[in-house]
């Protein structure tokens, strides 16, 4: 589904900022110059993006990268200089900003007539240009690189491995993917190890297409809400899904999979997390990438397993996903001259922007990748970790 990137009219009439200095200071804390020559210091193209950068933070920032008022050649580089001398703390007073906080904290987002807006907005922007991003097997989540991978497509297989043989997947059984993307885990898990998968997503293009790629290997996908499903499964994984479920649905979202859990069978849940309980979403990935997306804290995840699920593990990989991104980085950039055409400048700046940017994020290690391994009633003699 090809579109353009526009930015809002209020962005062009932004006043001219007297700020310039503050900024400079403000940088030199992370060792970034306004307009040095390092691959991490800011070009400033135009005058208006200091002020927008002081008052709006990251949305600021990230609007006027896109906008090509700024400049950056390592946004990755930028992004973990400042989150590790936490500079995030200090910008981003608007107080439209503060109202978007407070309603991702009394407002549910992730209502079941909203929860389509991310697969309409972000997953069916077309098969060929995520084919061209991910690895083979099209994995939208991030890589396990510390089995010794070389290459993107080893990491996202020793992922899909490693979710394998901590669920001790047999022959036979039957599999819940919540979230379940192009279907990577399931077709993996069905070659490998012989079990039967259903999978769950809001996006068409992912159903459509996953289900060719998976052939006649039993894998069945379901265009549907993850609440709507209530059926036995002998395990159940969900990996890059529960960003979009959000703190107003986190016990909704485990007692689904408590009640299609088999007695006897494991939950293994991964997802980003972030390192501080409610902290609002990212407006500018809120706005840009994924609506109505929110990192869950341990804490609430931990909450919401309270008594349902006994957590038999919890796996932090979450450096992994710098190595991760930046590989995709690469492919994007490979691949961007034959998109440019139709889906113009201005996306694939936001592109750059995102992918660099939260590469950025995971270096500085201010957010995570959590795998739990959850059991309905406690694994007898104790849960071990596949080595």
């Amino acid at each position: 589904m090809a579109k353009k990137m526009h930015m809002d009219a209020n962005l062009a009439e932004t006043p001219i900022s007297s700020a310039e200095s503050s900024l400079g200071r403000l940088l030199a804390r992370a060792d970034i110059e306004l307009n040095g020559d390092r691959p991490w210091d800011i070009q400033v193209r135009d005058p208006r993006a200091i002020d927008r950068i002081i008052g709006w933070g990251n949305l600021g920032l990230g609007e006027s990268f896109m906008a090509g008022w700024v400049e950056v050649e390592r946004v990755d580089e930028f992004i973990d200089r400042v989150l590790r001398a936490g500079l995030e703390k200090t910008v981003g007073r608007s107080p439209r900003l503060w109202w978007h906080a407070l309603m991702a904290r009394v407002c549910n987002h992730q209502t079941k007539s909203r929860c389509w807006e991310v697969g309409q907005c972000h997953y069916d922007l077309g098969k060929g240009f995520y084919r061209d991003m991910l690895d083979p097997r099209m994995t939208y989540t991030c890589g396990f690189w510390g089995e010794g991978a070389k290459t993107l497509t080893e990491a996202q297989e020793h992922k899909l491995d490693l979710i394998c043989r901590k669920l001790d997947l047999k022959p036979g059984q039957r599999v819940l993917d919540i979230g379940c993307g192009w279907g990577s885990f399931m077709t993996y898990a069905a070659e490998n190890y012989g079990v039967e998968c259903v999978g769950l997503t809001i996006s068409k293009e992912q159903t459509a297409y996953g289900q060719q790629l998976a052939g006649d290997l039993p894998v069945e996908f379901r265009l549907m809400d993850y609440r709507d499903i209530d059926e036995p499964f002998d395990h159940i994984v969900s990996v890059g899904m529960f960003e979009h479920v959000g703190r107003h649905n986190y016990d909704d979202y485990m007692e689904v999979a408590r009640r299609c859990l088999k007695p006897g069978g494991l939950f293994l849940l991964h997802t980003i997390g972030s390192d501080h309980e409610g902290s609002p979403p990212d407006p500018w990935i809120s706005k840009y990438i994924f609506p109505n997306g929110e990192l869950p804290a341990m804490q609430q995840v931990l909450d919401a397993a309270e008594g349902r699920f006994v957590v038999e593990d919890v796996h932090n990989f979450g450096a992994d996903y710098d190595r991760t991104l930046m590989a995709w980085y690469q492919n994007f950039e490979r691949a961007w001259p034959q998109w440019r055409e139709q889906y113009g400048e201005m996306f694939g700046r936001m592109w750059k922007y995102y992918l660099q940017s939260c590469a950025g994020a995971f270096r500085a290690r201010k957010i995570q990748v959590w795998q739990f391994v959850l059991s309905p009633t406690g694994i007898r003699g104790g849960y071990r970790r596949p080595s």
